[in-house]
């Protein structure tokens, strides 16, 4: 679940936190320590930035350099929005600390396969990781607390997302961070669960699934791309394959575009075909499957 605490911005006033120092690597870009985490400013293609972060680097931090770092934990507006990033980092590690979890060893058997350390929250709330995945288990006793919009059967929560319904049900257990990030993560994967317990509407924008769910209804009748390539017979343009509605499955019609690749800027949720500019292809195509004369 780190990866999760990178994802979504600070909101109010962050804490002063001990141990924090910025400044410029060699490369001249914004670095910053808090404790033995390592935090940079690193440039990505078309002047953006991301967030990248390394561990227990040795040297001044004036000396740090890019291959330090390692990961891609999300994308960073200005160099203000790193320095909150980081003060929310630090805030995050401070609270940890008076949290007290208990790491422990284990060789329990979980959904993801035998678990390989667990880390005990408080009675009944254990997270554990295993070679391929990991999440969190509730006891039978802690389970019947979550609601049952939300409630999965036997306890288990997988990291990527579930592990959002223990925090928000034991809220007291997990940091600041941990709590926003858990609130999002509700918000954009089970909204309807989300409306109904909090009583309140998400908007557009609020809720990934909401919106996911928006486009398709909008474009039930459009052609939406579900494969696309750079066409090796048109120079300029994107060969396209695309159902209607971006269905998928057995006996779901496909037809092939041709896009200009300057044109070809996949959204959110997909790409949606314009008959008026995009034209219908049935030329040679750079699809394998195509070539064979079968659909992609």
């Amino acid at each position: 679940m780190r990866s999760a605490l990178a994802c979504y911005p600070a909101t109010g006033a962050v804490p002063e936190a001990p141990e924090v120092e910025f400044g410029r690597s060699t490369e001249g870009f914004p670095v910053a320590r808090v404790g033995d985490s390592a935090f940079a400013m690193l440039p990505a293609r078309d002047g953006r930035h991301y967030l990248a972060t390394g561990w227990r680097i040795a040297r001044p931090i004036a000396e740090w350099r890019r291959s330090d770092f390692y990961g891609h934990s999300g994308e960073l507006a200005d160099e203000g929005a790193f320095r909150t990033k980081v003060l929310e980092q630090a805030e995050h590690q401070r609270e940890m600390e008076s949290l007290g979890r208990v790491e422990l060893p284990s060789r329990s058997q979980t959904p993801w396969g035998i678990s390989q350390g667990a880390s005990r929250y408080a009675e009944g709330v254990e997270s554990h990781s295993t070679a391929s995945h990991g999440g969190f288990y509730l006891s039978a006793e802690r389970n019947r607390e979550v609601h049952s919009l939300l409630c999965a059967e036997g306890g288990w929560y997988e990291e990527d997302c579930a592990w959002a319904i223990v925090a928000v049900t034991f809220s007291d257990l997990f940091t600041t961070l941990e709590r926003r990030c858990a609130e999002r993560s509700i918000k954009d994967s089970w909204p309807d669960a989300w409306e109904a317990i909090s009583g309140t509407v998400l908007g557009p924008g609020e809720s990934h699934e909401k919106d996911r769910r928006a486009f398709h209804e909008a474009h039930a009748g459009d052609w939406i791309v579900i494969s696309a390539i750079a066409s090796g017979h048109r120079k300029g343009f994107v060969e396209c394959v695309a159902t209607p509605g971006g269905q998928r499955g057995a006996g779901t019609e496909e037809r092939r575009f041709l896009v200009p690749a300057e044109e070809y800027a996949v959204g959110r949720f997909g790409f949606v075909i314009d008959p008026s500019r995009h034209a219908v292809y049935a030329g040679a195509s750079s699809f394998i499957g195509w070539q064979r004369g079968i659909s992609s």
